[in-house]
């Protein structure tokens, strides 16, 4: 009754591994865990749509689109994603490309160079984005200035 909440924390069933030392050219289809340690360049779909996760680590990379339910990023992705269920963009996280997501958790550190759409639904016939949309920009390295506001008046 008094005792700490565990945080519901879901655990990553992982069926397929590939290695750090591996480059694939080509695109893949998954059913159940995917975790990447190497480097991709192709799209990368779950067959199984409803159960499918995949992670990939900060020593991975994609260079292509990411569709599957549940998606973990600590790597670089150069491509589109679609994480009909959730999707966590840990520290290291670089995504280059537009995401879709049911649910999000992004941590310090993580970085969206796109547009980020927020899917009320988990229907994979129908996937059109909610009309909540954030779009992140990398940041300048000018400072910011408001000049239209910083008017003096008479």
């Amino acid at each position: 009754m008094f005792g700490r909440k565990k945080k519901n924390q879901l655990h990553h069933h992982i069926d397929t591994l590939i290695g750090a030392n591996t480059t694939i050219s080509g695109d893949i289809h998954f059913t159940g865990g995917l975790r990447i340690d190497g480097h991709i360049t192709g799209n990368i779909f779950a067959t199984d749509d409803e159960h499918s996760t995949l992670v990939l680590s900060n020593e991975g990379s994609i260079k292509g689109k990411i569709k599957a339910t549940n998606v973990v990023i600590n790597g670089t992705v150069t491509g589109p994603i679609d994480a009909l269920g959730y999707l966590e963009l840990q520290e290291k996280a670089k995504v280059y490309g537009d995401v879709h997501y049911g649910s999000l958790e992004i941590r310090l550190g993580a970085s969206v160079a796109g547009k980020m759409i927020h899917q009320h639904t988990l229907d994979i016939e129908d996937t059109q984005p909610s009309e909540k949309m954030i779009t992140l920009a990398p940041a300048s390295d000018q400072p910011h200035t408001h000049a239209a506001a910083e008017k003096d008046t008479p």
